[in-house]
């Protein structure tokens, strides 16, 4: 009865001391474990690693977090190569000058390249570029030259055959930087070796064998030391076998992450290809918001600026043109379009010299790894005083017993293997306490989640970007391309004044109700004014290449009868202003066949209109634009946007006093040709998306570029604008006040006429105001900054340029909103199943830490041994997380409210089911201690031995069951959907089968004996009792 008075008071401290610790628990993490989800400060990821204390294997904890040093070593090559091209750059300047006073010594082929048919080396080539060289440009005879002397045509491309390609490849080798090899699985293997209690028990196990060998002979005094070295062995290779399976997942991963698609002209032909086919010689187009993909030379373009932050750390952009022709790689296209002759890829560049340095500093780790690496080193440091204080408890037990015999000064073999087992006890206590699998935990889950992802056409780039996503509040949208399918066509236009209907057997009858002059105005605007084209591709078919809205304007006109190539070699194109979200508007300078100078412009409809002073009438005469035109105007373009058309205007402007390209084109004095309207469907399924999205809890927003009436038509029909929500204007947008906007911003349900400003003060607004976790799309170049400032940015892998893809933190590969929501739901279930990965193991930290402390203060003995307890870490560690960490969502997590930025990770609820099944597995084992051999009428030698294996077998049941409760942390059916994890239903079967093998058959090694069937009975019975006991536990409200 004293011993069941002690019990409740033990048990009555340890939950009054569970309380206060977790209260500073949390204040502690929230202190010195807390990271953002993206852009770190690294002193912030320093000072959480300096702070882990007890770490048993530093390779295996810190596999997945970045490389510090590495990322060091990246930093410093960056700014060698700033410094080294900044003088390059001084040095061309300074060369023009001297150019022609100076005369270059005749360079020679070496005979390899001579051999291969060209007449330049990869180095000279570098030299080139890389340097500026602006004397040895000219002395190879330019652009021209030097791509005769790599046996390439600047308008016709290299020819495909694969034999002189691979020559050439060869030669100057291929468009990759060195990677580092792929880690074996026996390094995987030797790493998890390197725990450093598993080699302390290693140590001991061998002591054990030689003792036990020594004093009880071969084989029965190797058991002991035998299963201890089994069991390490199988936990290094589980271990292994997760952990190389992980980084093949990564592997595949940064795979997909590296496919980017550039257009290039070969054999004649323009066409899609990989920036790891590129070699010397390939003529590459690029256009806004492309990245450089190797270094190379002006060919021919307009208004190109290029973006060479990244290599020279000056953000002043440069502009390219036929007096400074260099192209490096890894530099952006921030403006115009142009295309390029490559002369070095790979590692034959600054850029890939860097990219193999920065490849291996790794990703930043999210938050909950930082989070979950402070749970384990608080656990792990509390296990390891328990651990000291258990061996010391056990010591002074023999010590006391020896002294009550009178045989402290005699010590034999059997009292070393006492000692040893004591020691073995502590450090499996080390063992089962340090939480390893925590943070790795988060790790599984997010690799698991990415793969999944991928195949549901998201691609994660970064790994915090799957958790956040799962505390996102608002999600900001594109409306082109992501609500709508991105496949436009024009239906309805309104030139000389007259509105018409466009159908495909109507188009070209358009023709005879348009005045011929006007027809022959409005095809030389359609097809010079353009940032598509129209080629024939290598089956002999006519293909149009550009964005959708160009594609639709030039099907357009080629409808009308117009010839594409016709009437861009009757003009000749003096200037081009390519179109960007800022200006809303693309402009072309181009010169007639009589050799007068006319500008085209064509953009939002709003802004062309404002810049009109005159329009072609009904007869195709030139008037002035007096009010009731204009009036006539505005209604028809309000009544194409409010049936959710996009419309854009078509104006001229003859240029009577000549043009310079160094003039800016003018934005006043045009003629209005017309106004077309172009459809653009909302994809199936989106209304449904955002409903999905309002009951979880998450704010659609769209923001759009283009006109009011088009967004407010598209937003309701997708059933974003409702009621109470205000559709707003960019322009009106910035005049706002900072007290407006508080009250402003959480109504705001479409925003028109943004620019990226907009985008990006509305983000900082919901974030930093309002405390909101902001999703965002973007698929334009000057949509980087709202994408980064996001917590999540998500580009379009379609639609979307490779600066707002390095941006983005998930590209959306099909660019449709739906997927963006099953992005929504994979990140909710990532922070779920995690969240019931970690209650499942610090119930079981918790239940066999303080079971054999316990025991050992009380009884001088610890019931669970070492093999046993490295079988249960083995439950908990690898096979736990495998089990829970890969649930698949469901649609139920989509009708949760989200967690939000303020959010606890291990919640009240996790507490509360973490302490009361600790509480009920301690009692359990407890009153197995002390009443199991009475119940179960166990006398004679072998009582202890049947007792521990009863306790060891009802311990582990307890957590197969524990496992199944995990599975729901507040719904009381825990076997929905179970059968679909096929994973989660291995692992359990897994378990309770080498359970049975381990207790039946293994007894000699693991310190078992096999059990009666009344036995087993009670085993399974107190294990499943913690199923209602937790459906119990659901019930209490936290």
């Amino acid at each position: 009865m004293n011993q069941t008075k002690e019990q409740k008071e033990v048990t009555k401290f340890i939950a009054k001391q569970s309380v206060l610790l977790l209260k500073m628990m949390d204040g502690y993490l929230n202190e010195n474990f807390e990271v953002k989800s993206k852009n770190s400060s690294e002193e912030a990821l320093q000072r959480w690693r300096k702070l882990c204390g007890v770490v048993k294997n530093h390779k295996r904890r810190f596999r997945f977090t970045a490389n510090l040093s590495k990322r060091g070593e990246a930093a410093a090559m960056r700014r060698t190569n700033q410094k080294k091209l900044r003088i390059a750059v001084l040095v061309s300047k300074a060369a023009v000058q001297f150019i022609q006073s100076v005369q270059l010594t005749d360079y020679k082929v070496p005979e390899e390249v001579k051999a291969g048919g060209f007449q330049i080396c990869g180095d000279e080539l570098g030299c080139i570029v890389e340097g500026h060289d602006v004397k040895k440009f000219r002395y190879h005879g330019g652009v021209n030259g030097i791509a005769e002397k790599l046996s390439t045509s600047t308008t016709e491309g290299l020819n495909g055959d694969s034999e002189l390609l691979n020559r050439r490849q060869q030669i100057y080798g291929i468009n990759k930087f060195t990677e580092s090899e792929s880690t074996s699985f026996w390094v995987f293997v030797w790493e998890a070796f390197q725990d450093m209690t598993l080699m302390i028990l290693g140590v001991c196990a061998i002591v054990s064998l030689l003792v036990g060998i020594a004093t009880e002979g071969w084989p029965k005094g190797a058991h002991d030391g035998l299963g201890i070295v089994a069991s390490i062995l199988l936990v290094v290779f589980v271990t292994a076998t997760s952990d190389y399976r992980q980084s093949l997942q990564f592997k595949d991963l940064d795979k997909e992450k590296k496919k980017i698609s550039i257009q290039v002209t070969r054999n004649g032909y323009r066409q899609k290809m990989s920036i790891y086919e590129l070699l010397p010689g390939d003529i590459v187009h690029l256009a806004i918001g492309d990245q450089v993909p190797a270094d190379g030379l002006f060919v021919s373009g307009f208004s190109v600026l290029i973006d060479e932050s990244s290599l020279t750390g000056e953000s002043e952009p440069v502009m390219v043109n036929y007096e400074n022709p260099f192209l490096l790689s890894g530099t952006k296209v921030q403006d115009g379009s142009c295309k390029m002759l490559v002369t070095s890829v790979g590692m034959r560049t600054q850029w890939g010299k860097l990219m193999a340095t920065l490849s291996e500093g790794g990703d930043d780790e999210t938050p909950l790894q930082v989070k979950l690496n402070g749970v384990a080193t608080i656990i792990g440091k509390i296990g390891l005083f328990f651990a000291v204080v258990t061996f010391a408890v056990l010591v002074q037990g023999l010590v006391s017993q020896k002294l009550q015999l009178g045989s402290l000064s005699s010590w034999n073999g059997d009292d070393a293997l006492q000692l040893l087992e004591f020691f073995a006890v502590a450090v499996t206590i080390v063992v089962v306490a340090v939480p390893e699998g925590l943070p790795l935990a988060v790790t599984l889950s997010l690799a698991f989640a990415m793969k999944k992802m991928m195949n549901d056409k998201a691609l994660v780039r970064h790994l915090a970007a799957c958790e956040t996503m799962g505390s996102a509040t608002t999600i900001c949208s594109d409306k082109t391309g992501t609500l709508t399918t991105n496949h436009m066509t024009v239906v309805k236009t309104c030139f000389c004044m007259k509105s018409m209907e466009v159908s495909n057997n109507k188009a070209s009858g358009l023709c005879s109700e348009l005045p011929e002059s006007a027809v022959k105005l409005l095809l030389q605007s359609i097809f010079n004014n353009t940032g598509g084209e129209v080629v024939v591709n290598q089956n002999g078919k006519r293909e149009i290449l550009g964005t959708p809205t160009e594609a639709a304007i030039l099907e357009y006109g080629l409808s009308l009868g117009g010839d594409f190539q016709g009437e861009r070699q009757s003009c000749k194109l003096i200037k081009v202003e390519p179109f960007n979200s800022t200006k809303k508007k693309m402009s072309v300078v181009v010169e007639l066949p009589d050799g007068g100078l006319r500008a085209h412009c064509k953009g939002a409809s709003e802004i062309i209109l404002a810049a009109c002073d005159k329009v072609l009438n009904s007869n195709g005469e030139v008037v002035p634009l007096d009010k009731e035109s204009t009036n006539h105007l505005e209604a028809t373009i309000n009544q194409f946007a409010s049936e959710a058309l996009r419309t854009l205007c078509l104006a001229y402007v003859e240029l009577e006093n000549g043009f310079s390209p160094e003039d800016p084109i003018p934005v006043s004095g045009y003629t209005c040709i017309g106004v077309v309207g172009i459809k653009d469907p909302v994809r199936p399924g989106v209304k449904e998306s955002v409903a999905v999205c309002r009951s979880a809890g998450i704010t659609v927003r769209m923001v759009t570029g283009d006109n009011i009436n088009t967004a407010k038509a598209i937003a309701k029909e997708c059933g974003i604008l409702t009621d109470d929500g205000i559709a707003i204007e960019g322009p009106e947008f910035r005049e706002k006040s900072e007290e407006e906007l508080l009250e402003l911003i959480p109504k705001i349900q479409v925003m028109a006429r943004s620019s990226p400003l907009d985008k990006h003060t509305l983000v900082k607004h919901l974030r930093t105001t309002f405390g909101e976790v902001v999703a965002v799309t973007g698929d334009g170049t000057n949509d980087a900054p709202a994408l980064h400032e996001a917590d999540i940015g998500l580009a379009m892998g379609i639609a979307g340029t490779e600066v707002a893809k390095e941006s983005a933190d998930v590209i959306i590969l099909d660019d449709n909103f739906s997927t963006i929501v099953t992005v929504a739901k994979w990140g909710r279930s990532v922070y779920i199943n995690i969240q019931k990965f970690v209650q499942f193991q610090l119930t079981v930290n918790v239940v066999a830490l303080i079971v054999n402390f316990t025991s050992a203060c009380l009884t001088g003995t610890a019931p669970l041994t070492a093999v046993q307890l490295l079988w249960v870490n083995m439950i908990m560690d690898t096979l736990g997380a495998l089990a829970l960490a890969t649930e698949p969502p469901n649609d139920e997590l989509m009708k949760r409210s989200p967690v939000g930025r303020k959010g606890n990770f291990i919640s009240n609820v996790m507490w509360r089911n973490i302490l009361g099944q600790s509480l009920y597995q301690f009692m359990v084992i407890w009153f197995l201690q002390s009443r199991g051999k009475s119940i179960f009428l166990l006398d004679g030698p072998n009582s202890d031995l049947v007792l521990n294996t009863l306790i060891f077998n009802s311990f582990v049941f307890c957590q197969v069951f524990n496992e199944i409760n995990s599975r729901e942390m507040e719904k009381i059916n825990v076997f929905k959907g179970i059968l679909d994890n096929y994973v989660f239903v291995g692992v359990i079967s897994a378990t309770v089968f080498f359970q049975i093998v381990i207790v039946e058959y293994l007894g000699t090694f693991a310190n078992t004996t096999p059990l009666t069937l009344p036995q087993w009975f009670f085993c399974l019975f107190v294990g499943f009792l913690g199923m209602p006991i937790a459906a119990r536990l659901k019930k209490i409200p936290v």
